[in-house]
């Protein structure tokens, strides 16, 4: 829940990124996030998720769900049950309630369509971003996210974000849960190539870092 008045509510921009950016990162240790998605229809989603942190060096072999999940069972130090309502204009309903991390692995193992990923999290001027490196079927996606506690405005775009990707419900998690990026990536990349980078512009002023 958010303590900015805004009751259970995020706020969030997400940008296309085509290579991690390791001189950002400079070398941190991410967290590897375990999601399955038990409801993901009409914008709104029912999900688990189990988060850790992930072992070094990084197991970029174990690309299925299941066995990522069986290999990492020692290493996830927190899960929770999450409620989502459908996003507009970079701001969602989200609810959320810690669980049991060994209850939530067995749900986790048992049932939903999932989605597998390493998050790494910077700080860049007054900015907390995260950037999700999907692994599995929907690698090699990443996706850079600033999140607020209110309407995320006047924002400066660090070089790496190719694209705007906030409006686009293709990378909700929930879908590529559901229909994974490295069905459609082509597609993705060519429409990239024909009409070029998107910048929404109902936020205030982008700034290009």
């Amino acid at each position: 829940m958010s303590d900015t008045g805004y009751g259970d509510f995020e706020f969030e921009r997400k940008f296309f990124v085509r290579d991690l950016p390791v001189d950002v990162l400079r070398g941190d240790v991410p967290d590897l996030i375990v999601q399955s998605y038990f409801l993901a229809a009409e914008g709104y989603a029912l999900r688990i998720r189990l988060q850790g942190p992930a072992r070094v060096p990084l197991e970029r072999g174990a690309v299925d769900d299941l066995t990522v999940l069986a290999q990492n069972a020692d290493r996830f130090t927190f899960c929770a049950l999450t409620a989502k309502g459908p996003a507009a204009g970079g701001t969602r309903y989200e609810a959320e309630r810690d669980l049991d991390v060994a209850v939530g692995r067995e749900m986790v193992r048992l049932g939903g369509s999932k989605v597998v990923k390493y998050r790494h999290s910077v700080w860049l001027g007054g900015d907390g971003w995260v950037i999700d490196e999907f692994l599995g079927a929907n690698g090699p996606l990443i996706v850079a996210e600033c999140e607020r506690g209110g309407p995320v405005t006047d924002l400066v775009i660090p070089d790496f974000c190719e694209s705007e990707l906030t409006d686009d419900p293709r990378f909700a998690n929930e879908s590529l849960s559901r229909r994974p990026y490295s069905g459609w990536a082509e597609q993705y990349e060519e429409e990239l190539r024909t009409r070029g980078p998107r910048w929404l512009t109902d936020f205030g002023t982008n700034e290009r870092a």
